[in-house]
């Protein structure tokens, strides 16, 4: 797949047969589309593969994004915790991506509740008001993590009793909530339609969390291995988790009660559907930069008691910066985490587009292109 230059419109030729369909397709239903947290990498993703189809985008970002913006969106700034700020933003726009979340595993209760839940609710309650009827929301697999293996989980597995962050709890809440939306009435009369998803582990070229955080600590000979034992992970290659998106949005939009669309009121987990090792997974990255595999380990149990310690230390001395281990991450990394996603298959018709070994080979070339740029 090649990746359309970043000061320019895509193109529908950049994409792969499969997603040229479904985007032509989404075009004969939407008009203009609504992305919140369109600066970001899923975010930018969704809006390059809108634009190529011809459908309008307006971006919603906190930030100020000149290369989005010189792609044709419409980039607006704001907080989605500021409902009247988003229902101007949203007027005219007949689908909502609602991909803004604050992710990471460190920070206060309100810092995430705020952005994660209050942005979720007023998300749902600008679409009554403007009478939308088509809204698409990122989750993620940790909603139902509680720190053990997640093997071959399937949509069937419950929330988790017991958060290790904030994080995932607030990211449940808004996943409820947003569930719950579902046949909600709009003020027009017609009736909500919403699916979440919930995409796993998202990396690829342009990556800004995962890969350079493993490239740099390697680099910094501080990557290591957590456990004795090698558990499989599933990830999801950021092309394919946008192609999911836009196939949600055409499961909504081809019904002509979207709250009755196959996918309406659920929830579905997303990956390239290849289960990995964590370290194989690593070592994936690493040799796109010709650095050597990791071997280095540390014991599970080690890795949980540092990160209880580090979460006291530094909820003692009030920092706000991340921990390099804490009690969320050590589970994270030495428990399995991967997921039947059937279910998927089955309503949205997804199937990954880009094998891992075939986006690593974008990876690299992106992370080559970087460096001679």
């Amino acid at each position: 797949m090649s990746l359309a230059n970043k000061h320019q419109t895509p193109v529908l030729g950049d994409f792969l047969a499969q997603e040229q369909a479904a985007l032509l397709a989404l075009k004969q239903n939407v008009t203009r589309a609504f992305v919140t947290g369109a600066g970001g990498f899923l975010g930018k993703a969704i809006c390059e593969r809108l634009l190529a189809a011809g459908i309008e985008v307006t971006g919603f970002a906190r930030g100020e994004y000149p290369a989005l913006s010189a792609m044709g969106v419409k980039m607006l700034q704001g907080d989605i915790a500021d409902e009247r700020t988003l229902l101007d933003a949203i007027q005219g726009c007949d689908l909502v991506f609602h991909v803004a979340s604050k992710a990471g595993v460190w920070g206060s209760k309100q810092s995430y509740f705020s952005p994660n839940v209050d942005g979720a609710r007023h998300i749902i309650n600008v679409c009554k008001k403007c009478n939308i009827e088509y809204l698409v929301y990122t989750s993620t697999p940790s909603v139902t993590f509680a720190g053990v293996d997640e093997v071959g989980n399937d949509e069937s597995a419950p929330y988790a009793e017991k958060y290790l962050n904030f994080y995932g709890e607030s990211k449940a809440i808004a996943e409820q909530m947003m569930l719950s939306a579902n046949g909600d009435k709009l003020t027009n009369g017609k009736l909500l339609g919403t699916t979440a998803l919930r995409p796993h582990l998202i990396w690829g070229p342009r990556d800004p969390h995962l890969v350079p955080r493993v490239l740099e600590r390697a680099e910094a000979g501080k990557l290591k291995l957590v456990g004795s034992e090698d558990k499989l992970v599933d990830t999801i290659y950021v092309g394919n988790a946008a192609y999911a998106h836009i196939l949600a949005a055409l499961t909504l939009s081809q019904n002509d009660k979207a709250n009755q669309a196959a996918c309406a009121g659920k929830a579905y987990y997303l990956s390239n559907d290849e289960p990995i090792t964590m370290a194989a997974m690593l070592n994936k990255i690493l040799a796109c930069k010709n650095l050597p595999p990791v071997t280095k380990r540390v014991p599970s149990n080690l890795a949980y008691v540092v990160g209880c310690v580090l979460e006291s230390l530094y909820g003692l001395l009030g920092k706000q910066d991340e921990p390099i281990m804490t009690r969320f991450v050590a589970r994270q990394l030495s428990t399995s985490h991967y997921f039947d996603i059937g279910a998927a298959k089955r309503d949205l018709g997804y199937q990954a587009l880009v094998s891992i070994d075939q986006g690593m080979v974008q990876l690299k070339t992106s992370l080559q292109q970087s460096r001679l740029g």
